[in-house]
């Protein structure tokens, strides 16, 4: 019997959702940031935890400073 990642307890068939290659408790697939429960297949994976797409996931790991020169970029150009 498959153990859940996030409780460590057995899941049964009937309470299974399968995402990032393991079985999960409905309840427990949810975002290693923010903790909201998350739907197989539509969340990203990092070192094999769950994070939602956004924000957690693109403020995480994201690309640095995008957020921070768009803003700066709009207040310069619109001076």
């Amino acid at each position: 019997m498959p153990k859940c990642p996030n409780c460590q307890k057995e899941v049964y068939f009937a309470e299974r959702v399968t995402s990032l290659g393991k079985d999960w408790h409905r309840p427990c697939l949810k975002c290693a940031r923010c903790t909201k429960t998350l739907a197989p297949g539509s969340h990203s994976e990092h070192e094999g935890k769950p994070y939602c797409t956004k924000p957690c996931y693109a403020t995480l790991f994201g690309p640095k400073g995008e957020h921070v020169c768009s803003v700066f970029c709009v207040r310069t150009n619109g001076a």
